[in-house]
């Protein structure tokens, strides 16, 4: 592993492209496994699954992998080895959003990856802020729980036990693995903004993401803990025209 870190300091970007590629291997495989009934009927839902299954594989292995790195060196190969492997899904899953004709639908998803894809590059080029980057993915352990639930919602498993489960893990984990990340970032770039390279960059893209990820934790409870009446689900779940409402939240 030692030997591999030179080569991957040497050409970052070529680094973050081939690992978009493997991605992009690990989606074409995942279109193999079997599917539930009601994804294959609705060609948003097939979409979204797929796009999901990938997103999955990224927060399992990255998710773990962050929570095993050494954050009190400056970096290891192993940490900086993980950024780029990071990296490259975000690219690799930004243009499957594009390519696919979903820009409009998930233009909040792109200005998330955009944000991630600028600062991990960042710290790529420059060595630079990896032991930031890496408690940032901490995030993913959330993910986790997150990219579960959207794949039960389109499942149409929301009257599962799983569902009723992975809803209570996903607020543990929200709150513990991304609220609590976002929080000690912000704290850290401001309270070492003065002597911070670039600190004002990072600073103002960890407030747009404080916001997103506050807005999206009050859809969260909404939501899971305080839904709507049984006649607006079962509408938004069975109508197509209004999937992409039914599973934004």
């Amino acid at each position: 592993m030692e030997a591999l870190l030179p080569v991957l300091k040497s050409h970052p970007g070529l680094s973050v492209l081939v690992c978009s590629l493997l991605f992009r291997v690990a989606h074409q495989l995942l279109q193999r496994l079997p599917v539930p009934k009601a994804v294959q009927q609705d060609a948003f839902r097939s979409w979204k699954w797929k796009n999901l299954s990938v997103s999955m594989v990224h927060s399992l292995l990255t998710g773990t992998w962050a929570l095993t790195c050494n954050i009190h060196k400056y970096h290891t190969p192993l940490s900086y080895l993980l950024i780029c492997v990071s990296t490259g899904y975000f690219v690799q899953d930004a243009g499957d959003i594009i390519l696919t004709g979903h820009a409009r639908g998930s233009w909040e998803f792109l200005l998330h990856h955009a944000m991630v894809i600028w600062c991990f590059l960042y710290a790529l080029y420059t060595q630079l802020y990896i032991a930031g980057a890496l408690i940032a993915l901490f995030v993913e352990v959330n993910s986790v729980t997150l990219h579960l639930r959207l794949m039960l919602k389109l499942a149409d498993f929301q009257s599962s036990s799983m569902y009723h489960i992975n809803k209570f893990a996903n607020l543990f984990t929200y709150v513990l693995f991304r609220l609590s990340t976002q929080f000690y970032l912000t704290w850290y770039i401001i309270h070492n903004y003065s002597w911070l390279d670039h600190g004002e960059y990072f600073f103002v893209t960890m407030m747009v993401m404080n916001i997103m990820i506050v807005i999206y934790f009050y859809r969260l409870l909404r939501a899971d803990f305080f839904p709507r009446s049984k006649s607006y689900v079962g509408q938004n779940g069975t109508h197509n025209n209004n999937t992409k409402k039914f599973l934004s939240d």
